[in-house]
């Protein structure tokens, strides 16, 4: 039975490019030529290509669970002793499977544009469905030519080569699926955005339709390049949390872009401006989702992140960039002149500063870009090899972020279409006095430290106490009573709570990065009974235990950990050899004390008995990826406002394309 599903998935895969080849002709022509027969194929057609892919996902998935290694995929990634929650994770931890995991997504968000028929304009949603699908047929065209997940090895081996040990991990069971939704949901901006350019129409009511899947997106690759950072936080042993690994760049890229494009279809939602920069952004970012893409699984890059080494693939993803990115940037050089100008409004003003805020952003993804890309561009033009490390990116990153945190709550307490900048100045002063006092206070009792530390936890209650105060002000007045506060808080818009909540979240997100400042570190040989000490705590060497596992054997040692001299608790660190694989991991022992972190990673056994032990003190470490968690939740929070539920407004009567008035 097994062997006959997996004969079945491979069949539906198949079966799902025949139907994306149908759902991209039919309802393209039928808007071409306004025919709404046609147009109606593309919804039914983009919920069957998700059946069609859901089944063959499903038929990897138990080809995982029940060990069937004559596939040649589950052979490589799989072994029958491993976890089951490992098994099915596996199904993604590996080249062909994610990719599949990541077309199934594809085509998911297809199927809820394909449902949304009462808020999607009938032409923009058969252009739509047509572009994603184009995506679809090329991804799917990738999995069948160069990464088949069903291929089959015969004969059949009685045991498999195990997933890699580092995939072997809660974290990275859940960080991918998170990361490709954000990805893919990119896709769907981009997909509105070509689609909007075939059709010559660009206004309010498309950044209406666009806003929520943007935020989605946003919301969803925030929460997976989070919890990416915690995995190698704590998985690798090193004790780090961004280390500026090309990989790491490749998602914080379209996040970046994604970001500047959420704040950019605001002022297009509210004012009808910035149509071209909007579309613009909505190319980019998934073009920058496709790069991200190509550097993992084209073997151009060394990381842990990455996937593939096989030329062929690489060759095919780099032709995908061009037809797509080429592609959507010359439909967007030929059709952008002819968009229509839109609303005005002051320098200073929301809008202004929103623009502001978008250069800020997309000058800093242009550094990121050529940092990421320039040592790959030399290698091949002149075959030399340089890294660009932390420093680049410190010196020209940071000196671009700062600034924009800085005028934040300036921004968000703008009005729109003119605003009074001394008059918000004012509307914040108690918010600058309490941070000025705080930040001195702090200076003074951490004389003698790092400056920045002091300084950049005041920036970042800078960014909380801003947003908590644009609430404040737009539901309290001089002299009136609770009640009545409390019931403006309740009815202002969610979308207003959801952006103070996440410009709060930004602003935990750098309070936990400034507080890295004052990590401690110790590091010794020790011998039981032995102590080694980081900052205020101290932990001893209690024993040395060798444990067997189903698919690895490891050194788990144990550590009495005091504060000051009083206990406080125990902790395991652990050495561990996969055996199937011959590959040893660190698994860190933490203590979580507060919203602080004794971190412990140990080295190996050596045979006298003692161990290389590293100790870390993290104080405020979690504030890092708590931030992340709130920041998603104002998205989350923005999307249930109802004006991103209801139907969008009726659109105006379409102008054809070549009688509209150049900008």
């Amino acid at each position: 039975m097994p062997s006959v599903l997996v004969e079945a998935g491979h069949f539906a895969l198949a079966l799902a490019l025949g139907l994306s080849l149908i759902q991209f002709l039919v309802p393209l022509w039928g808007a071409r030529t306004n025919d709404p027969v046609l147009m109606s194929v593309g919804p039914s057609t983009a919920l069957a290509v998700l059946a069609c892919l859901a089944f063959a996902f499903l038929a990897l998935t138990v080809a995982y669970v029940t060990s069937d290694f004559s596939v040649l995929n589950v052979v490589e990634n799989s072994h029958s002793a491993k976890p089951l929650i490992y098994k099915i994770s596996g199904v993604w931890g590996n080249h062909e499977g994610s990719m599949l995991l990541w077309v199934l997504i594809l085509a998911l968000f297809g199927a809820v544009v394909a449902l949304a028929k009462s808020s999607v304009p009938v032409r923009l949603q058969a252009n739509t469905l047509a572009v994603q699908a184009a995506i679809t047929i090329a991804f799917l065209l990738f999995i069948l030519m160069t990464s088949n997940p069903f291929v089959r090895v015969v004969p059949a081996p009685v045991e498999g080569q195990d997933l890699n040990p580092l995939l072997q991990d809660l974290g990275l069971a859940i960080h991918p699926p998170l990361l490709y939704i954000g990805y893919v949901g990119f896709s769907i901006s981009f997909a509105f955005a070509c689609a909007a350019l075939i059709d010559g129409r660009i206004d309010a009511v498309w950044a209406r339709i666009v806003r929520p899947w943007t935020l989605g997106a946003w919301a969803f690759l925030t929460l997976g390049i989070a919890m990416g950072s915690y995995w190698a936080y704590y998985e690798l042993g090193w004790g780090g949390w961004w280390f500026w690994d090309p990989v790491e760049n490749a998602s914080l890229m379209p996040w970046l872009a994604g970001t500047a494009l959420l704040h950019s279809t605001v002022v297009m939602e509210k004012r009808d401006a910035l149509k071209v920069w909007t579309i613009l952004l909505a190319i980019l970012t998934f073009s920058l989702s496709l790069l991200g893409t190509f550097l993992v699984r084209s073997g151009v890059l060394t990381s842990v992140h990455s996937f593939a080494v096989d030329p062929e693939r690489g060759s095919f993803i780099l032709g995908i960039l061009t037809i797509f990115i080429g592609g959507s940037l010359a439909l967007f050089a030929w059709r952008a002149p002819l968009l229509k100008q839109g609303g005005i409004f002051a320098p200073v003003s929301r809008e202004g500063a929103l623009v502001l805020n978008n250069l800020f952003i997309a000058t800093a993804c242009a550094t990121v870009f050529i940092g990421t890309l320039y040592p790959l561009a030399l290698e091949v033009l002149t075959g030399d090899k340089i890294s660009v490390g932390a420093p680049f990116f410190n010196f020209t990153f940071l000196p671009l972020v700062i600034p924009l945190l800085m005028l934040l709550p300036f921004g968000q307490t703008l009005a729109w279409k003119r605003g009074n900048f001394l008059g918000t100045a004012q509307r914040l002063y108690a918010v600058f006095g309490v941070v000025i006092v705080a930040t001195l206070v702090m200076l003074a009792f951490t004389a003698g430290g790092p400056v920045g530390a002091p300084l950049g936890i005041g920036l970042g209650a800078f960014l909380v106490l801003g947003s908590l105060n644009e609430i404040v002000t737009r539901s309290w007045s001089r002299g009136s009573p609770l009640s009545v506060t409390w019931r403006k808080a309740r009815n202002l818009p969610r979308s207003a709570w959801g952006t103070a909540l996440a410009h709060a979240g930004v602003g935990v997100t750098v309070i936990g990065i400034a507080a890295t400042a004052w990590d401690l570190e110790g590091m010794d040989t020790l011998k039981i009974g032995d102590r080694i000490s980081a900052g205020p705590y101290t932990v001893r060497l209690e024993r040395v235990v060798p444990r067997q596992e189903a698919n690895f054997r490891e050194d788990v040692v144990t550590l009495r950990v005091f504060r000051n001299g009083n206990e406080i608790g125990m902790v395991d660190t652990m050495k561990r050899l996969y055996v199937t694989r011959g590959m040893p991991t660190t698994e860190a022992g933490i203590v979580t004390i507060g919203l602080s972190q004794i971190y412990a990673s140990v080295g190996e056994v050596r045979p006298d008995g003692s161990i290389g032990l590293t100790l870390y003190y993290k104080p405020l470490v979690l504030l890092i990826w708590l931030g992340a968690v709130v920041m998603a939740a104002g998205g989350a929070l923005s999307l249930t406002d109802r004006r991103l539920r209801i139907a969008a407004p009726a659109p105006a009567r379409s102008i054809p394309v070549a009688s509209v008035p150049a900008e």
